[in-house]
């Protein structure tokens, strides 16, 4: 395969996705699904990593540390990093730490597109045709990227050694988890016939 019709493939793909993803948010129907995935597993992400819990016996509020910038690229695991700030809702409360929100909004929001084109593809097929699982199972290893802070945590809770070599495999779940789901949205992409009408 020559350069150049490497290059080709490659914008043919950036296209297929830009396209895909524009109709998933496109439509009010695979948006409420791109929208409440990403959402849900923003919370349970950050939820995983300890920066949200329920706190109902606390007062609204919210409490900065002195040295904000100083603590923001400060680690707390192998993908989690220092809150600079603490908000009391009365029900939940967030360690506000940018950079784990940040990680969590990107992470949610590919399982999140994710899932709305594997709708799409459900619904939309080319005549080729796609299963459902196309979508859901590249997600997987997204959802599975949450151990990355919380894994050696379930380690220690099942009494189980964590070696030097278990935490760093946790250290590389965030990328590949990130990498199977770019790989997904393509595959899922290339599937959506964007001229097909929906069936009811």
């Amino acid at each position: 395969m020559s350069a150049r019709s490497t290059r080709e493939t490659f914008y043919d793909v950036l296209g297929n996705i830009d396209g895909a993803v524009r109709l998933a948010i496109g439509r009010r129907d695979s948006a409420a699904v791109v929208a409440a995935v990403t959402v849900g597993y923003l919370l349970a992400y950050l939820w995983a990593t300890g920066d949200l819990f329920l706190r109902t016996e606390v007062a609204p509020g919210v409490l900065v540390i002195d040295d904000p910038l100083g603590r923001l690229f400060a680690r707390t695991g192998p993908a989690s990093f220092g809150a600079i700030a603490t908000v009391d809702t009365g029900v939940v409360r967030l360690l506000l730490s940018p950079i784990n929100v940040v990680i969590g909004g990107v992470v949610a929001g590919l399982v999140g597109i994710n899932l709305g084109m594997t709708y799409l593809a459900v619904r939309r097929p080319k005549a080729c045709g796609i299963g459902a699982g196309s979508g859901l199972l590249a997600s997987v290893p997204a959802l599975l990227s949450g151990t990355v802070c919380c894994g050696p945590v379930v380690l220690l809770a099942l009494g189980v050694q964590a070696t030097a070599v278990v935490l760093t495999a946790f250290v590389w779940l965030l990328p590949i988890g990130v990498a199977l789901l770019l790989a997904s949205l393509a595959y899922v992409a290339m599937k959506i016939d964007p001229g097909r009408p929906i069936e009811s």
